[in-house]
């Protein structure tokens, strides 16, 4: 019971980020479930399979709202199964303990990655439409997009959704609203990857419950942190949360005999994150004085 509270609890707290964020749900889940000692295939294939109704959901609102490119979905969705599928396959194959060293890595790069996006290139996207990325971009996009998410438990967000931003493709809303949406059929894919070399048997479907669970009571609350806290705040929590709980898990791999030095390190790692949340309040102040600058000229000006 205790564990099945927990899983519901780091489903809560990925749905509240990826809903927050508009990515992050697979990257956050993964790292908690990994420091939980869940084998890397496993948890894998729990964060994909419950992501398939929580991102069936997510999908769905942001087509009758109007947020989705169709022609952006249709080519990011088939390259983005075939890679997802084919990453869920290469991944169940390996040994958990050889394999979790890397995975660790690679979403501790994902974080690094997420923090130096929202805290130094975050800006405000121009609201100006354009054609959607050519295919001889957005294949490659989508199969190693794809492929990262399902080896890594996430990426499909953290490396698409900046891609399509910097390309001026679409706007920012039809930019989330389109990985929101083509997430769905990456999630089936890496599901159907995972069932078919894992089995039926291996899968933990009350875990999976529970991660649905805990995603679902946390969708509301994530729509309204989206209206209370700025989307660049939230972006260098969630990747120093990242950077933290995987730091741990690539120390004790690699260094398991050097543990005098994990507090110096945790401590290191703290110590950047808080300077980085405090740059990212300052830059919010900042800005939010500015806006408030430019309405009074304005509203004297009339």
């Amino acid at each position: 019971m205790k564990k099945l509270l927990v899983l519901a609890f780091i489903g809560f707290i990925a749905q509240l980020i990826d809903g927050s964020l508009g990515m992050a749900y697979g990257v956050s889940s993964s790292t908690l479930l990994l420091a939980f000692g869940i084998a890397p295939a496993v948890a894998s294939a729990s964060v994909h399979i419950s992501e398939v109704v929580t991102t069936a959901a997510s999908g769905i609102s942001h087509i009758k709202f109007g947020n989705v490119d169709r022609k952006m979905v249709f080519r990011l969705t088939i390259p983005g199964s075939i890679g997802a599928f084919v990453g869920a396959c290469f991944l169940s194959n390996l040994p958990g303990a050889i394999v979790k060293p890397y995975v660790s890595t690679f979403l501790l790069i994902l974080g690094v990655y997420i923090i130096i996006r929202f805290l130094f290139l975050f800006k405000p996207s121009e609201d100006i439409e354009s054609p959607p990325l050519p295919y001889k971009q957005s294949i490659p996009l989508g199969l190693i997009a794809g492929f990262a998410d399902a080896t890594g438990g996430g990426g499909w967000g953290p490396i698409t959704t900046p891609i399509l931003l910097s390309k001026k493709g679409m706007t920012a809303r039809k930019v989330i609203g389109t990985v929101d949406t083509t997430e769905f059929a990456i999630a089936v894919s890496a599901s159907l990857g995972f069932i078919i070399s894992l089995g039926w048997d291996t899968v933990n479907w009350i875990w999976v419950c529970a991660l649905m669970l805990g995603g679902v009571f946390a969708a509301p609350i994530a729509a309204w942190l989206v209206k209370v806290m700025p989307a660049q705040m939230m972006g260098v929590f969630v990747g120093g949360f990242i950077i933290l709980v995987n730091a741990r898990t690539l120390l004790s791999a690699w260094l398991p005999n050097s543990s005098e030095y994990y507090s110096l390190i945790y401590g290191i790692v703290l110590l950047l994150w808080v300077t980085a949340l405090i740059f990212s309040i300052k830059k919010q102040i900042s800005l939010n004085k500015n806006n408030l600058v430019k309405s009074s000229t304005i509203q004297s000006d009339n």
